[in-house]
């Protein structure tokens, strides 16, 4: 297939034998047996919660007692994190109401323990946790728990909190303080600034709100009785108001960048903020968008995982989310809901050229029912845009002006059949996570599918897409350029619409220099074609100028905003 989806990590795989062998260990140690008696069924609910920038992956599970159990994998070793956690044990049977009580007025009076075979922090079992973020330093922890369906169900005539936002000291003192408790979910993401010299005094946290406002914390820490950290004047966190009236908001965790959505006068304005490591903030562009938010409702894009939404629904609901990559591209992909499965309309917002395309492919196997929307990918030069089993497409959003620089495969073709049937998170560079099966992947172009697609086809504008995904994806391999070379000596005359040997020789010299040279655009040519006026089979494509995006050169610094702490 086209595109490679190499497994960074798998729950099933990297977790799961390490929590078995910690069950067996365990009950060895308290009964004396081989821990045969270990129960298979106790991790069913293991999966993924969030990914860090730094490539943390936090996960949770439940254990045999129903107790919510936090994990952490830190990718750069390939290791589960194993240190004391905290159990919270409850003297009496409280309900939703009674427990937010508990929490706010009962911190710190000795009802926490610390035994050493959990890992990073435990709540009891009534409490669904469905955001939670871990500090770069791992001392806090923030998490938003919910009642469980059962006990939401036994108590829904009763007023209270539906969402519980805590704070807690996890290094190694177990502090909770309560962020929030309110009847909104709360969606909860710490900073992650580069700074690599020594540990900063205060920690970042952002507050996602339902009620369509984000907030920062401050949180000040030190450093007491040797490492133990805790948070200083937990009373009063100070907080910033980020952005409100917003309905849809998205994470880039790479470059610690918030995007986000507010209607003005029914008109989309997208709106980017960026966050510094010098406790600043700078609100770096608005641009106006074509795109219709009205109704659809509140929208938030890798924010963790999100495993509240109807999964049956998503075919029908939007997809709207902002690709960047190190060259300075910026571009905007939005699939508007779906009323028809006969045609398939999605856009891609060219913000750092100035125009838009909106791409209209009919499906083949219109028979078949379609159970997944579309679902956009980030390969860097390229984004890939497909749904499962219909089409396709790798469009190159570096050079988005010829239509022949991008690859449309569509139908039942077994370049595109191997792509997985569900929901994909494209997170930062090429990394995707799906979030069903608790797999993180790096997105590749395969070379060899590329390759034998450009000696197969018979469409000129695939060979020219084809050509140039290739010598992309196989930068300064000169196995793959004698390889292509070969086969060019062969078939000369194989197409009619460009010159191919011109071609290759342009575009291996810019594909040789570019990972190494910035504005390659500027110094050399891409590509020996200036204009293709061919259509491309089964695509309808229209062009449209959009505004570019007024850019802010006066930021927003924390100082002005924060809320006193006396």
């Amino acid at each position: 297939m086209a595109l490679r989806l190499v497994a960074d990590f798998d729950l099933g795989k990297d977790v799961l034998p390490w929590l078995r062998a910690q069950r067996a260990a365990s009950e060895a140690s308290e009964t004396g047996s081989g821990g045969a008696d270990v129960l298979e069924n106790d991790y069913e609910s293991l999966r993924v919660l969030n990914v860090e920038r730094n490539g943390n992956i936090i996960y949770t599970y439940k254990d045999d007692k129903g107790n919510v159990i936090f994990g952490l994998y830190d990718c750069q070793t390939r290791q589960n994190e194993d240190f004391p956690g905290s159990a919270y044990k409850s003297e009496h049977d409280l309900n939703w109401l009674d427990k937010r009580e508990y929490f706010a007025g009962n911190l710190g009076h000795g009802f926490f323990s610390f035994p050493l075979d959990l890992l990073l922090y435990t709540f009891e079992k009534d409490l669904q946790v469905f955001s939670c973020s871990v500090n770069s330093e791992r001392t806090l922890l923030a998490a938003s728990l919910v009642q469980s369906t059962k006990e939401r169900k036994r108590n829904e005539l009763q007023p209270g909190s539906k969402c519980l936002t805590l704070l807690v000291e996890i290094h190694p003192v177990n502090n909770v303080k309560v962020l929030k408790a309110v009847d909104s979910y709360i969606w909860v993401q710490f900073l992650y600034p580069h700074v690599e010299s020594h540990p900063l005094p205060e920690n970042h946290l952002l507050l996602i709100s339902e009620e369509k406002y984000i907030e920062q914390l401050r949180i000040h820490v030190a450093q007491e009785d040797g490492n133990r950290v805790v948070i200083k004047n937990s009373g009063h966190l100070p907080r910033d108001r980020i952005a409100e009236d917003f309905v849809w908001a998205q994470w880039d965790m790479s470059e610690q960048r918030l995007y986000y959505i507010d209607l003005k006068k029914s008109r989309s304005i997208l709106k980017c903020i960026q966050f510094y490591a010098d406790e600043s903030y700078n609100l770096m562009f608005e641009v106006p968008l074509d795109v219709s938010l009205s109704n659809s409702g509140f929208k938030l894009v890798n924010f963790g995982c999100d495993y509240h939404q109807d999964r049956e629904k998503l075919s029908k609901h939007l997809t709207l989310c902002v690709f960047t990559n190190r060259t300075g591209s910026l571009c905007v992909c939005y699939s508007p809901k779906c009323a028809s499965w006969e045609q398939i309309t999605y856009s891609v917002f060219y913000i750092h050229k100035g125009h838009s395309k909106t791409f209209t492919t009919s499906l083949e196997n219109v028979g078949s029912h379609v159970t997944k929307g579309i679902t956009f990918l980030n390969l860097d030069y390229y984004v890939a845009v497909y749904l499962p089993g219909h089409f396709f497409h790798l469009l190159n959003v570096q050079h988005p002006d010829l239509i022949c620089h991008s690859l449309f495969l569509t139908g039942n073709n077994e370049m595109i059949d191997m792509l997985p049937h569900c929901p994909l998170q494209s997170l930062s560079g090429s990394l995707v996570l799906d979030c069903c099966s608790g797999k993180l992947y790096r997105a590749l172009l395969s070379q060899s599918s590329l390759l034998q697609l450009l000696q197969n086809t018979r469409l000129d504008c695939e060979k020219m897409a084809a050509l140039h995904c290739a010598l992309y994806c196989g930068q300064g391999t000169r196995f793959l350029e004698g390889q292509i070379i070969q086969w060019i000596s062969e078939n000369v005359s194989a197409c009619h619409s460009f010159d191919l040997i011109q071609e290759f020789i342009i575009a291996s010299s810019y594909w040789s220099v570019y990972s190494e040279t910035s504005n390659m655009d500027k110094l050399l040519p891409h590509s020996s074609v200036l204009t293709w006026n061919t259509e491309i089979p089964g695509i309808t494509l229209v062009t449209e100028d959009i505004a570019l995006p007024f850019m802010k050169r006066q930021g927003i610094t924390m100082l002005s905003k924060l809320v006193s702490n006396s």
